[in-house]
């Protein structure tokens, strides 16, 4: 049943015995490696429309697309189909910058989450992905709109007055930002091209299909990603993508959905949070010689002396020091160009303390600045208007919540944040 990518030229391509498989009793016996074969098909367009259709139909009714094996395997096809980005080169920039700091080795982090869960809440990931910025490396996987008004590329591009250049951002300029910039946002169809070839069979189907999943997953800089927060549109895929996850070697990562069904942090109250966590590995024989890892920056580098556990726990805004506040409180609005008013609003530092949407976004952030490591330090010199005095409190999952907010208030205070995407913003046009 094993099939063969062709070139570009190359005739179409049947998935026929695939699908017959899929559809029949015995779907349980198509393996994770036969469905990703046949998914990576359509990233050189070499299956047809209608057999395209059907297997992302027949994925979605087997609910194979919620399989964690079935999940890390297209995952690592779709990132195999992507731009190819030189990862020595980005690897060598991305220690020149020595951003290490507490637990965070330096590496890329991100902040994404599936959408599709109804709420046409704010930019919140995308918010709190350029706050973060100010103190670690971040790699913004977004697109424009599917599910919502405002995408993560809509509310960049919406921006005045002047907007980032994002399609700027290729695999071959993406070291040269990093170079003078801890900001980076990776504008989906520059990075994936083959995903044009399906564009038109999701638009029809109607239903979320398993690309809606694997987007999160699909960071072209997957290999250089150190930590990351992914929020899921339902509660059931939270223990599915942190195997996932796990599957495919992550390690610094939370999933997280909010009891409302929300693919962030809720700021309104209960969410359900999966970690994974290091643990040591009983098996590790520690070799004669072992280089320092305190360099490395990313998962891909850390030592393999460790076995990683999915670990549930729960949140509360009140974990992070902060008051509740409902869901229709932060929903500006579904146009984009209200929502980058509203960013630039908060990086201004022009929002009153306690302001709905600033907790929201102050809590996200904390959450990528928790897991990345960063709050481990116990000390603190971020810079201007850093007082220095780190909070040691650790709350749910074992991680410093507050402290993660109190370094995202600087972040906004300070005009860190500001000047991080301001420097991005500057780079894209001089590419």
């Amino acid at each position: 049943m094993a099939l063969r990518i062709g070139s570009e030229s190359s005739q179409l391509i049947s998935i026929s015995p695939v699908l017959k498989m899929l559809t029949g009793p015995s779907h349980h016996v198509v393996t994770a490696d036969e469905v990703a074969a046949a998914l990576a098909l359509i990233f050189d367009n070499h299956i047809s429309a209608i057999q395209c259709s059907s297997l992302l139909t027949v994925l979605h009714s087997t609910e194979r697309d919620r399989d964690p094996k079935t999940i890390a395997k297209c995952a690592e096809i779709m990132r195999a189909a992507a731009a190819q980005i030189d990862l020595t080169v980005l690897r060598e920039v991305l220690r020149s910058r020595k951003r290490v700091e507490g637990g965070y080795r330096g590496g890329l982090c991100d902040i994404v989450g599936t959408g599709g869960d109804g709420h046409a809440t704010y930019n919140v990931s995308t918010t709190a992905s350029i706050l973060a910025s100010s103190l670690l490396l971040l790699s913004k996987h977004g697109n424009r709109a599917s599910s919502s008004g405002s995408g993560s590329a809509d509310l960049l591009r919406a921006i005045k007055p002047t907007a980032p250049d994002i399609e700027a951002v290729t695999a071959q300029s993406l070291p040269l930002v990093y170079r003078k910039s801890n900001y980076a946002f990776l504008f989906a169809p520059k990075f994936h091209p083959g995903m044009k070839h399906v564009a038109s069979v999701r638009k029809d189907l109607g239903f979320r299909t398993i690309f809606n999943l694997l987007g999160p997953l699909a960071n072209p800089v997957e290999k250089m990603i150190e930590a990351r927060v992914i929020g899921v549109a339902e509660r059931a895929l939270g223990p599915i993508f942190a195997e996932a996850l796990r599957m495919s070697g992550a390690k610094k990562t939370i999933v997280v959905c909010g009891a409302e069904n929300l693919d962030e942090i809720s700021c309104a109250g209960k969410t359900f949070c999966w970690r994974l966590v290091e643990h040591p590995d009983p098996q590790f024989r520690r070799p004669e010689s072992v280089e320092d890892d305190n360099h490395s920056t990313s998962d891909d580098d850390a030592s393999s002396r460790t076995l990683v556990n999915i670990e549930p726990f729960e949140l509360e805004p009140s974990d992070f020091g902060l008051s509740t506040h409902a869901l229709s409180e932060v929903s500006p609005g579904e146009l984009h160009q209200e929502n980058a008013l509203t960013l630039m609003q908060l990086l201004k530092n022009q929002m009153p303390d306690g302001a709905p949407v600033l907790d929201f976004v102050l809590i996200n952030t904390a959450a990528l600045f928790a897991i990345s490591g960063i709050c481990d330090a116990d000390r603190s010199d971020m810079g201007h208007g850093d007082d220095g005095k780190v909070i040691l409190e650790a709350g749910p999952g074992g991680l410093r919540w507050k402290e993660g907010v109190r370094r995202a208030r600087w972040a906004i205070k300070s005009g860190q944040a500001l000047s991080s995407l301001e420097s991005f913003i500057s780079i894209t046009h001089n590419l």
